[in-house]
């Protein structure tokens, strides 16, 4: 069985993604075979999977398939073996061991959690085979003690697997101290044994004004201190594991040329936009429900959606199919992704309410297709190309529904051979359901310049690997990564 190490925040969004990141990525420049895991993660950004049985085809949340490639691996779903994917405010998709296992709303979900374990810790079994090292990412915060009974995700996984826990603190959101000693008061004694040690993330200026913090920390906790990570700016260039994130992803401002990207109420699969972030003369701007879409955008990109139907009429509530409207008379153009693609048609029709309540919905009407929900998902990583510049893409598709009318017959991309997507008779809009469209530097390139844009034409995934590199670097010099590893059991 492989050693493990699980790193836990004192809250969300701390950067524990990044971080078991980046000593993935450090553990195998040392020549460790090295794995993920993630108990349950909450997210609707997905990636496609390996199932169990080695065929692809299951989802887990692309931070997990980032992990796997900071360790060299093709990514599987027991690396995640429980995935909640939102679908409204209170009420989630679960997806168990990369399938869907049904739908849950929260208080629901609670009470389920206990039979998901068996799952958790099979997967976990699977994850360790052949490796030296797992590296386990929790969520949220056991200081979440309310949900300690039927906990899944953090202690509860940590005390049934016997694995280690390093606390991690952020002292960017202030309150550090006072996290990691609460944290220690709180917990019952059985989980306070499992924690080996912290580490404090995201500090900005001199470390050595934190000597005393140290000093009190150790008073409340008794825990040793792994590091202090400075703020990381290669973590920019990292997918964002889910749209906590999103108001701070807008990049580029003032630059020459502003894609405007609506944030849907369930939006999906953001980072599809991640390529054109990059690029130093595009602005990518999210747009926040209750705000116009920017009148001066010359690109909107109608980005994935949990659930179709709802953001549409939600796409309604907030004007933007007028600013859409407005955007396509002035000669605007217009790409829709997955579900993005499926409002710009005429309707969408979900007769078995795969999604909600509401059966049908007037789509935004800028592609002449409709959309019938299907219960039967595709889930597939995909080899692709683009009709309009006969070019290779990559990426993957996660989506229900099929899209049929007039349009298709103008596809943009073939998927394994196969017509897939719409286009307008003038091409200024188009809609696919390929993830990952922009990832390709050629197509990217070539896309650009027809709007007037000069283009890079870098490659995607190799910029997240150069970032992986940095971000290990970094915390080779900031933490003691041998004390850490060797606290791993």
């Amino acid at each position: 069985m492989a050693r493990a190490i699980m790193l836990q925040g004192t809250g969300s969004d701390v950067g524990k993604t990044v971080l078991v990141a980046g000593l993935c990525r450090a553990a195998r420049r040392r020549g460790l075979v090295v794995r993920p895991f993630k108990p349950q993660n909450m997210s609707n950004n997905a990636a496609v999977a390996d199932l169990p049985d080695g065929r692809d085809g299951g989802e887990i949340g692309r931070a997990q398939w980032l992990q796997a490639l900071a360790c060299g691996v093709r990514p599987s779903v027991d690396m995640n073996p429980v995935l909640l994917k939102p679908q409204g405010e209170t009420g989630s998709q679960i997806i168990v061991q990369g399938r869907r296992h049904g739908e849950a709303r929260a208080r629901a979900y609670q009470a389920l959690k206990p039979g998901l374990m068996a799952a958790v810790l099979e997967s976990f079994a699977r994850v360790g085979e052949g490796a030296d090292l797992v590296i386990v990412e929790g969520a949220g915060s056991p200081a979440e003690v309310n949900l300690r009974p039927r906990d899944i995700a953090n202690m509860g996984f940590a005390t049934a697997a016997g694995v280690p826990v390093v606390l991690v603190g952020d002292i960017d959101r202030g309150g550090v101290i006072a996290s990691l000693a609460g944290t220690n008061l709180i917990l019952d004694e059985g989980d306070r044994r499992m924690i080996v040690g912290y580490l404090i993330n995201k500090f900005r200026g001199d470390v050595s004004l934190f000597d005393d913090g140290l000093t009190i920390v150790k008073s409340f906790t008794g825990w040793r201190c792994f590091g202090i990570v400075p703020w990381l700016p290669a973590a920019s260039r990292l997918p964002a594991e889910d749209s906590v994130a999103l108001e701070r992803l807008s990049r580029g401002a003032g630059r020459r040329f502003r894609v405007a990207v609506p944030m849907l109420s369930r939006i999906a699969n953001f980072d599809d936009l991640d390529p054109l972030k990059a690029e130093p003369e595009v602005e990518v701007a999210f747009v926040p429900q209750g705000s116009p879409l920017p009148g001066d955008a010359g690109l909107v990109v109608v980005p994935g959606s949990k659930s179709t139907i709802a953001d549409l009429l939600a796409f309604r509530r907030n004007g933007w199919d007028r600013d859409l409207a407005e955007h396509r008379a002035r000669g605007g153009h217009v790409v829709g992704i997955c579900g993005g693609y499926q409002m710009l048609g005429g309707a969408v029709y979900d007769p078995d309410g795969i999604e909600g309540d509401v059966k049908s919905a007037e789509g935004l009407g800028l592609l002449d297709v409709e959309t019938v929900m299907e219960r039967e998902k595709t889930v597939r990583n995909v080899s692709a190309r683009s009709t309009l510049f006969d070019l290779p893409l990559e990426g993957y598709e996660i989506h229900l529904g099929r899209t049929t009318g007039p349009d298709t017959a103008r596809a943009p991309v073939t998927i394994d051979g196969v017509a897939d997507g719409a286009a307008s008779p003038d091409g200024k809009v188009f809609g696919t359901y390929l993830h990952g469209l922009f990832n390709a530097g050629g197509f990217r390139r070539r896309f650009l310049e027809g709007l007037g844009v000069v283009g890079g034409a870098g490659d995607h995934v190799a910029a997240i690997e150069a970032a992986l590199d940095e971000i290990a670097e970094a915390l080779e010099r900031h933490l003691d990564v041998d004390a850490l590893l060797a606290a791993a059991r």
